[in-house]
């Protein structure tokens, strides 16, 4: 069993999520939430979250890169123009496109699909609906197909609240006793990349962690030293994994740009750079898909990993029970958020939840981050000095994929038997999963 294996009070188990969030509300008016492992401001106010949620969608809405799917309780983005079809089912696929009047070209491919590139602005979902109806393939299986879905970083950006960093006290120098956890571990962080003067600007937490590769740099400016939305997030990401473990080794990589937004795509191909040393994959992003399926090109990047590996994903901040992938997919580790209250953990309200989640942990950390300054629209510039708080699913995530690190030292464990040792701890809750401390 890994040392400080997860362990709660199970009468917590047995309370309902409304009892659990009722009770977090309860505790949130009576002290302000904890931040990792020691007091920091509150988060946000309701305003400067509105105002952050605004920055981000009205980015999302100047990407022409970028549709939504609006359908209440069924929302989704993707890519335009785009359709991917399982490499087995293309050529079929295909013929049928052409047959219904949808000429479509086919582009470069990746994870064991084909991409098919339609001549026009076209209704993907509603393609997709189409060649998912058993009744257009009699006698046949039906083709595995789906739209090129983004994906989102899940530092507070899928869905409300949605809480903007803020500026924190310097992190005090790693604990020395602690140094050997995680040692000779590599965990692969497939995110916005990392600062570019992150190992000089943070050496006790970050410098000699890492080694800098030009295509591994987070832009995070919109322009001078403004910063986009979520630019830093991959280098904050990584100072929750040393907290973790501050004996780990980190391989950054740029899965999604500095506002937050990637594809299936950009996930597969910053998996597949990876050093072949990373056994723990940090994926603090993600996304839904149409009729919440499986994202065959995730699920086929996961199942090309080294057996022994292990893949740490966010549950999403959306407060929802509707799966986010790759977070829900087979042998990666779902991971959901909790927030400490005056009378202990409870869940976090924006954290994703459900029976496909396996493990939570504390969401709200502060940690290495950039500098720079983020306007808020109609609220006060926060400027940023290499230090930030946040709260998300993103960064609980991110301490769960150190601790599973430290324990494969401890132990002499392989990624994918720490995995396994840690699912078989019992459950805090049946929609949050083990408790991960």
């Amino acid at each position: 069993m890994p040392p400080d294996h997860p362990t709660a009070p199970r009468p917590a188990g047995r309370l309902s999520r409304r009892q659990l969030l009722a009770a977090s509300a309860l505790a949130a008016a009576a002290a302000p939430l904890g931040v990792g492992l020691r007091p920091a401001p509150t988060l946000a106010d309701g305003a400067d979250d509105d105002a952050y949620q605004r920055t981000f969608d009205e980015a999302l809405a100047n990407d022409k890169n970028v549709c939504r799917h609006t359908t209440p309780g069924r929302e989704f983005l993707y890519r335009p123009r785009q359709l991917l079809a399982a490499d087995a089912d293309a050529e079929r696929v295909t013929a049928w496109l052409r047959a219904h009047d949808y000429p479509v070209t086919v582009g470069a491919g990746f994870a064991g699909v084909t991409r098919l590139l339609f001549d026009r602005e076209t209704e993907v979902p509603a393609v997709v609906a189409k060649l998912r109806d058993p009744e257009q393939w009699p006698r046949q299986p039906v083709p595995n197909v789906q739209p090129h879905h983004v994906l989102l970083g899940l530092g507070n950006i899928m869905g409300n609240p949605g809480s903007p960093p803020v500026a924190a006290a310097e992190l005090p120098p790693p604990d020395e006793s602690r140094l050997g956890e995680g040692a000779d571990v590599t965990v692969g962080i497939c995110d916005t990349g990392i600062w570019r003067q992150a190992g000089g600007y943070h050496p006790q937490w970050l410098g000699g962690a890492y080694l800098p590769e030009i295509d591994d740099e987070d832009p995070l400016y919109v322009h001078t030293d403004v910063l986009a939305a979520q630019g830093g997030h991959g280098t904050f990401v990584a100072g929750v994994a040393r907290q973790a473990a501050p004996g780990v080794r980190v391989d950054p990589e740029q899965a999604l740009n500095a506002t937050g937004v990637g594809d299936e795509e950009s996930v597969v191909a910053a998996m597949d750079r990876l050093a072949p040393e990373v056994s723990v994959v940090n994926l603090s992003l993600g996304g839904f898909t149409q009729d919440d399926q499986p994202s065959l090109p995730l699920a086929n990047a996961v199942a090309a990993l080294p057996k022994t590996s292990a893949v740490v994903a966010a549950a999403g901040n959306a407060g929802s029970s509707r799966p986010v992938w790759p977070a829900a997919l087979e042998r990666v580790i779902a991971v959901a958020a909790v927030s400490r209250g005056a009378e202990g953990l409870v869940p976090a309200a924006y954290s994703g939840f459900g029976p496909w989640v396996d493990v939570c942990a504390v969401g709200e950390r502060d940690s290495t981050y950039v500098e720079g300054q983020l306007p808020l629209p109609g609220r006060p510039t926060r400027v940023f000095r290499g230090f930030a708080a946040w709260a998300g699913t993103s960064f609980a995530t991110a301490h769960v994929s150190g601790r599973l690190a430290a324990w494969m030292t401890a132990g002499g464990l392989s990624a994918d038997a720490a995995r396994l040792a840690l699912l078989a701890e019992p459950r805090w809750h049946p929609d949050y999963g083990v408790l991960v401390k």
